[in-house]
Parts: C-alpha cells; structure tokens; sequence
C-alpha cells in the first residue's frame, strides 16, 4: 500500500507518522523528531476496531435502530425546523471539538449561525484553553499558545513549567528540553516533575500565589529587566501595587512552597541566557485560571523574555487542533480568524465572504458550561448537536449533564464510536476517522498541517463535513454555501480569515502539501509565515505588552470537617481526554483498563484502605468509586484522579462547576472531597 505522511490524531503536539494502510511509522518531522509515544504507535488500531460505527441510527422506541443515511437526515432536518418554528433559532444548539480540524471548525460555526441562526454554539476548548487564551489576550494582544517553534526550546538554559507533565501527556516533547535546568510547579510528583533540577509543590489552587512570591523575589533581588519593561511593556507599577505584598515568606505561608525556593527559581531564570515560562491545564483550569496564567505572564514580562528570541512565555495546548479549533468561529464569541462577533467591522466582513446579510448573525451565545446547563430548560435550546466531543464524561457536573441531555426534544452526535454521548442520543451519524480524510490542524506552535487521507473510508460512514452540507441543504441553504470538499472549505476559509488576528490567507493546500512551515499569520501566498511573534511588537494598538495586576484569592472551594482532603484531576499517558478512543485500544487498556485514586498511604490509612482497595470519593456534587494506588510522593492532603473514564468512575461527577469570569472555565483541578472505602468491595 502507498505510504502517507501524516500525523498523529491525538494531542496538539501533532507528531508526524507515516501510514502503510492502518501501520504506524514514526518520521522524521520537527516536534517529535522520529520519535511517537504509545497512543501515538498504536492509533492505527483505531482505524479498524470492531467498535466502529458504520450506519446511522434513529431512536425508535427507545432503541437505536440502523436507518439510511437520508432517512437520518430528513428526520434530523425535520425536526430541527419544527423546533426552530415553534421556539426560535436558539432552540438548537451545537456543540464542538478542540480536534476538529481547522475547516470542520470553520463550517461548523457558519453552520450554526447562517443555517441555523442560532447563537447557542460553542465546543470543548472551553474546558482546555480558554483561561490562557484569556490571559495572552490581555497581556500581548494575541493568542498564540507558543508564539515560537517547538524547537527553540533545544537552546534553553532554563524552562519552568507550570502545571504541565509532557513526560506523560506529550512524552515526545521532553527530547526538547534535555538542556534546559527544568523547573516545575505541580503539587504532584510527576514524571515530569522527576526529571527537574527544581519541584515546587504549591498547595492546589496556590499557584498564583506561588507567581506573586516569584516575581516579587525578582524585584527584590535586583534581577528586574529595567529596560524591557520600560521599552516594551505598560502596567508594571499597577501591577506592583499587588505583587510587592508577596513577599516569598508570605508566599510560603499559602503555597506551602519554601521562600528560598521561590528564591532559586528567581535566580535561576533571571540569570539564565535563554528562558522560558510554559504554562498548562494544571494552572489554567481554575475559577482564577485567568488571573493565575496573567501571573505568570507577568512574570515573564518582569524578565523581558516574551517577544524575545530565544526566550519566552507560551503554554502547551493540549487538544489536536486546540489551536486552530478556537480561531475559526465554532466559539460563543467569535468568528473566522479569530475575530470577535460583536465586532460590527468583523461581522460586515465575514457576512459578506457567506453572502448573507450581517444583521442576519446571531450575537455571542452562551460558554460551554453555561449551554449544557441550559439544555431542555426555560428558555434554553430544545435540540443539540455535538460533533467532536464526549460532554457525558468530560464536562463538570457530568451527571447533571446527562440529565440535562436526556430533557432535550432532540439530541444528535456525531462520532465514529458509540461514546457516552451518542449512546444517548436520539439519532447518531457515523462519521470518518482522522486518516479518512483530508484536513489542516493547527499546532501548539501556531504551525498549520495538513493532515492527509491514507485509507478509503469505512463503508457507510460520511464526513462531518458532508454531514453539514447535507443538513444545511434540507434546511434550505445553497448547496454550495457549505462545500464537503476540505480542501474546498479551507479555500473560503482563507478568505474569511484575511486581515484577522489568525490571517490564514497566504497559506493553501499547495504549500503545506510541499512542506512549507508556516505558522500563523501567513498574509499573503508569498509569505513565509510567523514561526516567532512578538519580535518587534506586540499585538496591541501601541506595541507594547500589558502588565495585568492580578490578585490570588485561592480555590472556589476549601477543605472542612465534611470534606478534608482536596481531589485534582488529570491525565495518564495510556489515555486521552475522555477515552473514547484510547479505551478501544487494548495494548493501552490493559495497561490502565479503569479508575484510579492516587493517595498518600498515611491518608490511605486513615479511611481504613488498604491498596488495590476500591475507595469511594465524594463532594458536595456527587461521588466517583476507583481503585486506590498508592503514591509516597504524593501531599498527604491530596488526591489525584484520571478523567478518562466513563460511568461510576467519571472524575467530573464530583469535581467544580465554578466557573472563571473571564474565561468561562471550570475549576476541574481543585475541589474538597471526602475518601471513604466502598462497602462490601475488596
């Protein structure tokens, strides 16, 4: 069979592969330098697992029955516009995926908002990105998770890495920090954590804290960057009003981290040649993620690194297309190009690239959060479309979600497996898989790549793409408004994108298919692109870089004498996001096939578990069972969770809703539970 250079389907990183047929082959490409991990060497067994949906099927007296590809969409179409007649457009709702690629994104939000004219459209990024994206708005002007190629890290002679484990979640990503003095913020003991000269624990929901103590050790210690500070940025002394009452000892006293330590970690960057700060969920999904990633940028600004080459501030995306996914219009607030949707400029344009009329838009519509809840409620959508994402098990309060889904008059997923979510839907389209089809992603470097079709698809399955092509057309939209050509979309998408924020227009097909490196913004066909923003100016009006004063005002929620103990969440490197994929995997299932709880054994102890246990943790929203493992690094007032697993193990059954004000993110990392042994389990 031919061989096909691609990439990887699973995180941002976006390893190049090759594909013989459905056999992996890693290669030789910039971010993974020939190497993959295993999700990475075993995502061709996807391509052929026996869980593939292949027909579409239609709720018939509350049993998923096969239908034809026209009666699922007929009935689809139907009864989208019977609701739409009986309670407006915002009667339906859509929600998407970080790994959707970039032209999917793309029609998806024209979709909803000319052939639908609903404003209840937004996707899963909001439980990813969008306190980072949040905070790099503020303080540059742009949102570019690394505004610098990967590569760059090679030259390091200090990296921190706040909240992020790549040893696990993107372990082809560590080869670049071999030179680098590594320092890293997490209250665990990661893998990562175990490569670094330097591991700061903070207390969960204390990492802002722990920024503040750095950067007033930076001040006081004399290592301030006078004149980057003066030449390149505003806001410092507003900013310092706050910052110079953390002092590192006080800093210690919320953090829990030593004062000489914030001290070192000071010095260390401060002194180094080349550095660089790298946030990630860890720090971001927080009710203060905004606050907390500003922190940290401020931080970095305090040492002139952003805009600096070989030096930096950036954080690590983590969905495939988390980048791009949130540049193109399938957000609550924004249209193609990362252009916002109250802008009257940007709805003048982008209405006029579609050919209807701009006040035909709808306006911003609800967060992620915000829609599920809403869902089958007074004055909420009736009807929901996902395509891309498993809210059931990868949204806060996911048994309220589930409720709310089952209120609905109309759920339908798309999805090539029968996820969590689609096994509740009223109607579920097979759709191809990533090496099915042809489509761009954007990397967590603002790299975009084409990612190619190496097998014909699975028969009876359809694009998403032709999914919204054959929707729209019933739904009385021109056939050639929404192309199911990829290639085709992305064509309208350079257009829609020119003169924004993410100008997409020099890049096409051709170039990426002869290897071209471009990352955005790409003006023109003859321009190379951007691999380093930042370097002469930044995004905002007056070049200059914002200082953003921000105040730590801890978890939304404390421990008491009900719930002791704090419970974070995260990834394993076997798994990814929901699980939906990797859970099909057996070489990755057998590794880690369910939940597990990790616990210090002195706390352990206290709840009367043993390990291998199955122990139940519970808080004020509801409660997960998983089997206990023992970590001795672990903070004895701490439990950790993995959220890849559906059911009774869902780590979102009892994790916080709280919601950041800027950037509508849930407080997954941090929340107060209680650990008790599940009776009668051993």
């Amino acid at each position: 069979m031919p061989q096909v250079d691609t990439h990887c389907p699973y995180c941002a990183l976006q390893c190049g592969m090759r594909l013989e047929g459905v056999r992996v082959t890693p290669r030789d490409f910039p971010v993974n330098a020939g190497g993959l991990c295993q999700k990475g060497w075993t995502a061709g067994e996807l391509l052929t697992s026996p869980r593939r949906l292949t027909s579409p099927m239609v709720r018939v007296d509350g049993v998923l029955e096969p239908v034809g590809w026209d009666f699922a969409l007929d009935f689809v179409a139907r009864k989208l516009g019977e609701l739409r007649e009986a309670h407006g457009p915002d009667a339906v709702a859509v929600f998407g995926g970080g790994g959707l690629t970039n032209e999917k994104a793309y029609l998806l939000g024209k979709f909803a908002r000319v052939a639908l004219g609903t404003s209840q459209i937004d996707y899963n990024g909001r439980f990813c990105m969008s306190s980072a994206a949040a905070a790099g708005i503020k303080a540059f002007g742009a949102d570019r998770g690394m505004p610098f190629p990967v590569t760059d890290l090679a030259g390091a002679d200090v990296v921190l890495l706040a909240g992020a484990n790549p040893a696990e979640t993107m372990p082809p990503f560590t080869q670049h920090l071999r030179g680098a003095d590594v320092i890293v913020v997490d209250p665990r003991r990661t893998p990562t954590a175990e490569l670094a000269g330097l591991h700061l624990a903070p207390a969960p929901g204390t990492d802002l804290a722990l920024a503040l103590g750095i950067l007033h050790a930076v001040v006081a210690d004399g290592h301030l960057n006078h004149s980057y500070v003066d030449e390149r940025t505003t806001g410092f002394a507003q900013m310092w009003r706050i910052a110079a009452s953390w002092w590192p000892e006080r800093a210690e006293q919320v953090t829990g981290v030593p004062a000489a330590d914030m001290r070192l970690a000071a010095a260390k960057l401060a002194n180094a040649r080349n550095a660089y700060i790298l946030t990630a969920r860890g720090t971001e999904q927080h009710a203060t993620g905004t606050a907390t990633v500003g922190g940290w940028i401020n931080l970095a600004l305090s040492l002139g690194l952003p805009g600096r080459k070989g030096s930096g501030f950036g954080c690590l995306t983590g969905q495939g297309n988390g980048q791009g996914g949130r540049e193109h219009g399938q957000k609550a607030d924004q249209l193609p190009g990362y252009r916002k949707l109250d802008d009257p400029a940007a709805r003048e344009y982008v209405a006029g690239v579609w050919g209807v009329d701009a006040d035909s838009l709808p306006g911003p519509g609800r967060s992620a959060s915000e829609l599920l809840e809403a869902l089958g409620q007074e004055g909420g959508p009736k009807a929901l479309m996902v395509f891309g994402s498993n809210v059931v098990v990868s949204a806060p309060r996911s048994q309220r979600v589930q409720d709310r889904l089952s209120a609905l008059d109309l759920l339908v997923v798309a999805d090539f497996v029968l996820s969590e979510t689609a096994a509740l839907a009223d109607v579920v389209l097979p759709v191809t898989q990533w090496a099915e089809e042809d489509g761009t992603l954007t990397n967590l470097e603002g790299r975009i790549l084409l990612r190619r079709r190496a097998i014909d698809p699975t028969p009876g399955v359809r694009s998403d793409l032709d999914v919204l092509n054959g929707l729209a057309r019933r739904l009385g939209q021109p056939e050639e408004r929404f192309p199911a050509e990829a290639e085709t979309v992305f064509e309208e998408l350079r257009i829609a994108s020119k003169g924004g924020i993410a100008d997409y227009s020099g890049v096409s097909y051709d170039r990426l298919r002869a290897g071209e490196a471009l990352h955005w913004p790409v003006p023109a066909d003859d321009h190379p692109g951007t691999p380093r923003m930042f370097l002469d100016a930044f995004a905002h009006p007056d070049g200059r870089a914002r200082f953003v004063p921000v105040e730590h005002t801890g978890p939304a929620e404390l421990p008491d004498d009900e719930f002791p103990l704090q419970a974070t969440t995260g990834r394993v490197l076997q798994h990814y996001q929901s699980g939906a994929q990797t859970r099909l995997i057996g070489e990755l299932n057998d590794v880690v096939p369910e939940a597990f709880v990790e616990v210090h054994p002195d706390t352990a102890k206290r709840a009367g578990l043993e390990e291998g246990d199955h122990a139940r943790i519970r808080s004020r929203r509801g409660e997960m069972t998983a089997k206990v493992r023992f970590a001795q690094t672990l903070r004895p007032d701490l439990v950790f969770v993995p959220f890849h697993f559906p059911g009774a193990q869902r780590a979102n059954l009892f994790t916080n809703p709280a919601l950041d004000p800027v950037s509508r993110m849930p407080e997954f990392k941090v929340c107060a539970v209680a650990l008790s042994a599940v009776d009668g389990v051993a």
